[in-house]
């Protein structure tokens, strides 16, 4: 294992926005090659890359974008937080979006990874991803923030 040394001068904080539109609940949109440029462009180095959305009806994680899955992570997200169910929060809002509160909570806001030799230290068949789980489309903004050197 290769150990990179931090040095004693400031590191160097970037942060970037990524826009992206989502078509439906469930939409599960690889933004891997879009969180990529961000960090090319960034010319930086060794540090560690956060990917936040903005929002609370939506999340950020890794999976393996292929279609099985894209299938299997949705169910799995109805089976622990039934859509059907009551939520505390239809009642006082009405928008009957409970249940994508819930989801995304689960699953969480943010990813980090570390960037090594100025690339993303992800798996071969890891993606990173945003889950619509709001019950219309949305525009959605993408934090990415690189601190390193």
């Amino acid at each position: 294992m290769k150990l990179h040394k931090i040095s004693e001068q400031s590191m160097t904080v970037i942060t970037k926005k990524i826009q992206i539109k989502s078509r439906s609940e469930n939409d599960i949109l690889d933004i891997t090659d879009k969180v990529s440029e961000v960090v090319k462009e960034s010319k930086m180095e060794n540090g560690a890359i956060i990917v936040f959305v903005v929002g609370s009806t939506a999340a950020i994680t890794t999976i393996e974008y292929e279609s099985g899955l894209r299938k299997d992570f949705p169910e799995m997200l109805s089976r622990l937080a039934p859509r059907e169910i009551e939520y505390a929060h239809d009642n006082t809002w009405h928008d009957g979006n409970g249940h994508s509160h819930v989801r995304a909570s689960l699953i969480g806001p943010s990813l980090a990874i570390p960037l090594i030799e100025g690339h993303l230290t992800l798996g071969t068949w890891q993606q990173i991803v945003l889950i619509e789980l709001d019950t219309r489309p949305r525009e959605r903004k993408i934090i990415v923030q690189m601190i390193g050197d």
